[in-house]
C-alpha cells in the first residue's frame, strides 16, 4: 500500500450535521451516499450522528442505503450524551432493522462517542454499554490526562480529543495535545480526533465557511496523525510536538513507500500499523476539503522534486 493510501484509510469521519457546515439530514445523508461510491472512498469511515436523530436518519436515508446481502452497510457512529442504556437498547433495534436482508437499507452502527471528565463517569458508561459497541470516551486535555487514559484502557475503551473547533478558545495547546496521544501510546489506547482538522498542514485559516468570517491557526490533520504515527513508533515527545506544529510544506515530501517530514523517513507500513492499531480517525464535517487539499499537497511536493 502506498503511503498516502495507508494515511488515509478510512480517516475521514464524515460529520456534516455539525458546524461549521450544519447540514441538514437529507443532504448530508446524500453527500455520504455519494462518497460512499466515488474514487476517494478508501478515506471515508463513519457517518457520525447524534442519538437524538437517529430516526431521523432512518426515515430521510431509507432510500439511500445500499441494499442486498453482499452489499457493504454504511457504518455509523453515535454520539451518546446520556442515559446510555436507553442508546444502547435504540441502537441494537436500528442494527436489527437495518441488516444485510432489511428492505430498508443496510446500515450498522458500530462506534459510540461519549464524554466523560472522571474516572467513575467511564466506568459506568462503559458498564452500560453492551460490548458490541466500540466506546470512544471524549475527555478533557487540561492539566494531567494520564489517569483518565488509564481508566479509558481499563474498561477497553478507546479515547477522542477535541482539536478545534469555530471559535480561537476551542483549540487546545499544542503540548496538551501532544501530552493526550503520549498518554494514549504509553496506556496502548487506541483514538480518534474532532473539529478542526479540515486542512492537512498547521496554518491560519477561517474557522467557519462564512466569507470574511474569523481568522485564526488550526491544526492540519496530517501533522495530528504523523506525529501518533512518529509518538507509536517510539520518538520522543518533542520530535511529535515539533510535527504536530510544523506549517512548511516543503518540509514534506511524499513517496509512494515512505512519507518524509525533514529528516524522518515514515514508513507506509509504518503509517499503516499505526492507523489500523493506534490513531483511528477523525470527524470532519468536510470530507472533500480535507481529501483534495492532502491531493494537492502531494502533488504539488512531488513536482518540486523533480
Amino acid at each position: 500500500m502506498k503511503s498516502v493510501d495507508a494515511l488515509l484509510a478510512g480517516l475521514v469521519d464524515y460529520a456534516g450535521l455539525f458546524p461549521p457546515a450544519s447540514e441538514d439530514m437529507r443532504p448530508a445523508l446524500e453527500s455520504y451516499a455519494s462518497y460512499f461510491q466515488d474514487a476517494d472512498r478508501k478515506a471515508l469511515g463513519r457517518f457520525i450522528v447524534p442519538i437524538s436523530r437517529v430516526k431521523e436518519l432512518e426515515e430521510a436515508g431509507r432510500d439511500l442505503m445500499p441494499r442486498g446481502s453482499g452489499s457493504q452497510p454504511w457504518r455509523l457512529s453515535v454520539l451518546v450524551a446520556e442515559d446510555v442504556r436507553a442508546a444502547s437498547e435504540e441502537m441494537l433495534k436500528f442494527n436489527c432493522r437495518h441488516s444485510s436482508e432489511s428492505k430498508d437499507g443496510h446500515a450498522v452502527i458500530d462506534t459510540a462517542e461519549l464524554k466523560a471528565s472522571t474516572a467513575d463517569e467511564i466506568g459506568h458508561q462503559r458498564q452500560d454499554l453492551p460490548p458490541a459497541f466500540t466506546a470512544y470516551f471524549e475527555i478533557p486535555i487540561t492539566g494531567d490526562v494520564l489517569p483518565l487514559v488509564k481508566t479509558i484502557a481499563q474498561v477497553g475503551a478507546r479515547a477522542k480529543v477535541r482539536t478545534g473547533g469555530v471559535t480561537p478558545e476551542a483549540f487546545p495547546p499544542a503540548r496538551a495535545v501532544i501530552d493526550f496521544i503520549a498518554a494514549c501510546q504509553r496506556e496502548s489506547v487506541p483514538f480518534k480526533a474532532t473539529a478542526g482538522l479540515h486542512h492537512p498542514l498547521r496554518g491560519e485559516y477561517r474557522f467557519t465557511y462564512e466569507p470574511g468570517g474569523q481568522r485564526g491557526t488550526m491544526y492540519g490533520f496530517l501533522n495530528v496523525f504523523l506525529a501518533a504515527v512518529l509518538l507509536y513508533a517510539g520518538e520522543s515527545e518533542d520530535t511529535a510536538l515539533a510535527a504536530l506544529e510544523e506549517s512548511d510544506p516543503s518540509a514534506f515530501k511524499f513517496a509512494d513507500d515512505a512519507i518524509q517530514w525533514r529528516g524522518k523517513r515514515i514508513g507506509a507500513e509504518q503509517i499503516l500499523a499505526t492507523r489500523a492499531e493506534f490513531a483511528i480517525s477523525f470527524g470532519s464535517c468536510s470530507f472533500r476539503e480535507p481529501v483534495e487539499e492532502l491531493a494537492y499537497l502531494t502533488r504539488k511536493a512531488r513536482s518540486t522534486d523533480q
